[in-house]
């Protein structure tokens, strides 16, 4: 696991350093894919006629999704793979920044057609949504470069400590579990801290207000390469697929698998993928509702 890990990292490291926040705020090229467009289902009304409204996190979490030089803007692999969506099936496209707490209901009352906020797919929310998956996600604990915890592998490691994690998430689960296992244990719990912005999680980590960042390996990795302030000490325990999110039955799902199908044999889905520095968590294609993880 050791080696595994500082590989996984130095890849991170060395992909994410050569990132050119610049010249990835030009749109990539996307080629209509006529299969993909003929997927569309005949009775499926879009939010706004001709045009793929998509939420995407409002949230500054690179690579995922950050502002541009503009201030205005969204960029990153989020709203790239959306464009490559829209845009292979030859349709506009809406970007909409949204709260994680709210593409729910978002996608549940018809506001977006799709959601792309790096949402797992779960057991649980596949009985309400339909998932096309387009990344392979896993979790990473980050502290401040300073800290003197090296390694987090297991729930005592993390007794006692200060986390951030986001609401409704599946590390805020894996965290509480976690927590039991220290209660039964004879251990004291960690104490999860709920942030809803990454400028928030930055200055906690940095004062010593909150000890560890439990999220996103792509986001950790970005951060330690780009600002040399936070160390990746480990991987969470479970791995998901992170999959573009629709409301269950409409059938819409299946055209956006053809579209990132489609994208993948051209090439255009890699070079998404590389610009943002998330090679190693490519498909090799996209599956409809795959297995989710389960608690």
């Amino acid at each position: 696991m050791k080696y595994g890990l500082l590989a996984l990292l130095g890849v991170a490291s060395v992909s994410h350093a050569a990132i050119d926040l610049k010249a990835n705020e030009q749109p990539l090229p996307v080629t209509v894919d006529q299969q993909a467009v003929a997927k569309i289902p005949a009775n499926y009304k879009f939010v706004e006629p001709g045009t793929l409204t998509v939420a995407i996190s409002a949230l500054n979490s690179p690579p995922l999704a950050l502002l541009a030089s503009d201030n205005r803007t969204r960029i990153g692999s989020d709203p790239d793979i959306a464009r490559l969506l829209a845009g292979s099936l030859g349709l506009k496209l809406k970007l909409v920044p949204t709260a994680w707490e709210d593409w729910p209901l978002g996608i549940s009352s018809g506001r977006y057609d799709v959601a792309l906020v790096n949402i797992a797919v779960t057991e649980q929310r596949k009985q309400k949504f339909d998932f096309a998956t387009y990344r392979v996600d896993s979790l990473a604990f980050s502290v401040k470069s300073t800290s003197e915890v090296q390694s987090i592998k297991s729930a005592a490691d993390l007794a006692g400590k200060k986390v951030i994690v986001g609401s409704g998430t599946n590390q805020e689960r894996i965290l509480l579990g976690w927590n039991e296992e220290n209660k039964n244990a004879g251990r004291e719990p960690a104490l999860p801290i709920y942030l809803t912005d990454d400028a928030s999680g930055n200055l906690y980590i940095q004062s010593g207000r909150a000890d560890v960042f439990f999220g996103p390996q792509s986001v950790s990795a970005y951060k330690e390469a780009l600002t040399g302030k936070t160390r990746v000490v480990g991987l969470g325990p479970k791995k998901a697929y992170v999959a573009t999110t629709t409301k269950k039955g409409n059938e819409l799902v299946y055209a956006l698998q053809a579209a990132l199908d489609g994208a993948i044999q051209r090439g255009e889905y890699q070079q998404v993928l590389a610009r943002w520095g998330e090679q190693g968590e490519a498909v090799a294609q996209s599956a409809v509702n795959p297995p989710g993880i389960t608690y």
